[in-house]
């Protein structure tokens, strides 16, 4: 489908910066163990103007808190798959209040109400209206509101097939809908009326129901009043408003709304420095990560418990002959299995990437913050999980003995995690869900492992693919011949014959592994650190490409499937609106919390 974005007459382009737009999507995104206040807090750190001290970003916060009626619950988790949290409708007057931190002019709302009950719908609609009431434009898509919610609404725009049916005030669609030859009922929800005229879908799930013959009763328009099938209805409505006086006012009015905010200069582009952004971002990441016992937690005790049966099953190696296959299917085994854990931080991964998608999509801030303070916020997990698996495996293992040794074991160790790490994130960016990460993520490291020591010795591989390019890409193919010579080098092993001479590592390496010895072990390690920063720069370009290719191949599908059936493109337009320009701004005034309002609370939690 194909049309245009216009911002007050003019072309705006693809991008919502710079024109004070926020968009709100229907799924409420957060990061569970992060409380409602610290959530807010967050935000207005990431997007509020350099020129406001600590103090005054903290009366915005708690103005905004007290704006949506969120001070019972403030200091509440939002809540996750092991925090209870707050209730639905509170989530939803959250994003309400991370979108209304910075005052945008135009609000951009996809189905606010979807999943609530009537009593949680009917305040975040009281509360979307009372921040229309202080000048702000409010757009919302609903379905089949009810009564109580459609009463609040100022502007209604119905859309059926991409074509107007109405767009004028909401207290005269009936009157319209009369006119038309459509009366309502009496006793009959409006917004009930209005979908049962234009929504195709009633019919087609009647002639459905008639052919299948399991239902009896049923009719094609069981509404007496109307003789026609929706298409008909829908056609005569949309003919009928063309030619009406609502349609007449409705393109009046958008003209005067041009011609008065001609002059108006609206911006929501992140004012706040990339610095302060970055350490939010990190101080944000790491309040997360410690929470959220599934994050590294568990992945840190499953690291520990797998080093102890390691280090239990190969305790205390010694130099004898059959020690060099078990120091070496210790190690593959540390390198190439072990390493899988951390495919179980994709389900973390995947909810944090959301809250960043949005983040990003709203301009919020750029992707290369977000990679790097990923990277740093997961620093110190890695570390841990680094050397506390890597102590317990070398001192119950005996490996080659020696402080230096030790270390680079563990770096080698870091980096290797650091680098698959880095790619179940990017696995994460692609995915649209866990099942399919956990499968692509999995497969991945059968691909690095199988082109490494594990199976094979490298001379061996096939040149085709596995040796070129596979091996040089391989996270565990640097790793293995890093760590193998870290171990071996400088040890001597008994001959297969006691009266034969021992066996220097050299040798080994060379001979049993295929390992060449052309290049030190610290060329290995930083071939490693090389793909970590490859790795992360492929995460960043992710993120920034992804939406973009993402549309491209949306707008090619949406294009073929028309040409398929053979329907003409329509312009994209908006299902429903609620505006009210013409009311001065109140932004600058004291605010009066929501729940005051007619002695409304939220549901509980």
């Amino acid at each position: 489908m194909t049309g245009q974005v216009l911002y007050k007459g003019k072309m705006g382009g693809s991008s919502r910066d710079g024109v004070g737009i926020s968009y709100l999507n229907q799924e409420d995104i957060f990061l569970g163990a992060l409380t409602v206040r610290e959530t807010i807090t967050y935000s207005a750190n990431l997007r509020l103007s350099k020129k406001m001290d600590k103090n005054e970003i903290n009366e915005q916060v708690e103005r905004t808190i007290m704006e949506m009626g969120l001070e019972h619950c403030a200091n509440n988790k939002i809540g996750n798959w092991h925090l209870r949290g707050i209730s639905d409708g509170e989530k939803k007057r959250l994003s309400i209040a991370l979108e209304i931190l910075t005052h945008p002019y135009v609000m951009f709302l996809d189905e606010p109400t979807s999943g609530l009950d009537s009593a949680s719908a009917y305040f975040v609609i009281l509360a979307l209206r009372n921040i229309a009431l202080h000048g702000r434009i409010v757009v919302c898509s609903i379905h089949q509101p009810s009564y109580y919610l459609f009463d609040l609404f100022d502007d209604l725009y119905l859309l059926s097939g991409g074509q107007v049916v109405y767009f004028g005030e909401a207290n005269m669609a009936v009157k319209f809908f009369a006119e038309s030859g459509f009366p309502c009922p009496a006793r009959r929800n409006p917004s009930d009326h209005f979908l049962r005229c234009i929504n195709s879908d009633f019919d087609n799930v009647a002639s459905t129901l008639l052919r299948s013959k399991t239902i009896t009763g049923i009719t094609t328009m069981p509404d007496s009043v109307m003789n026609l099938s929706t298409q008909e209805i829908k056609e005569v409505l949309i003919e009928k408003y063309k030619i009406s006086e609502y349609s007449t006012n409705a393109r009046d009015k958008i003209q005067d709304l041009i011609l008065l905010e001609e002059n108006i200069r609206l911006s929501n582009k992140s004012k706040a420095r990339s610095s302060k952004q970055l350490s939010t971002l990190i101080h944000r990441s790491l309040l997360n990560m410690s929470r959220d016992m599934g994050y590294y937690w568990l992945r840190i005790l499953f690291y520990v418990a797998v080093a102890i049966s390691v280090g239990s099953m190969y305790f205390k190696i010694d130099t004898s002959f059959l020690a060099i296959t078990a120091r070496a299917k210790c190690e593959a085994f540390i390198y190439g299995f072990m390493i899988c854990l951390s495919i179980g931080g994709l389900p973390s991964f995947i909810e944090e990437l959301k809250v960043y998608n949005r983040e990003m999509l709203n301009k919020h801030y750029g992707e290369g913050l977000l990679s790097i303070s990923n990277f740093i916020s997961s620093l110190p997990f890695l570390v841990v999980i680094a050397v506390s698996s890597g102590t317990v495996v070398y001192s119950m293992v005996k490996l080659h003995s020696g402080f230096s040794h030790f270390c680079y074991f563990c770096i080698n160790f870091f980096c290797c995690i650091s680098v698959i790490e880095c790619s179940m994130m990017v696995v994460a960016a692609l995915v649209p869900n866990v099942l399919m990460g956990i499968g692509i993520g999995t497969a991945l490291i059968v691909f690095m492992m199988m082109s490494s020591e594990i199976f094979r010795p490298l001379p061996d591989l096939p040149k085709f693919f596995w040796r070129y390019p596979m091996s040089y890409i391989s996270f565990a193919s640097w790793a293995l011949q890093g760590v193998y010579k870290n171990d071996m080098l400088g040890l001597e092993f008994d001959n297969l014959e006691p009266e034969d001479s021992k066996l220097k590592g050299e040798t080994v390496l060379l001979t049993t592994f295929g390992i060449p010895l052309d290049h030190s072990k610290w060329w290995d390690l930083a071939a490693l650190m090389c793909l970590l920063i490859f790795h992360r720069l492929l995460l960043f370009v992710v993120l920034k490409y992804k939406h973009r290719v993402s549309l491209v191949f949306c707008n090619l599908s949406a294009k073929r499937i028309f040409k398929l059936r053979g329907l003409p493109m329509r312009a994209s337009s908006s299902r429903s609106s609620r505006d009210r320009t013409t009311l001065p701004t109140m932004r600058n005034k004291n605010f009066h919390p929501l729940s005051s309002l007619e002695d409304l609370t939220s549901p509980p939690p």
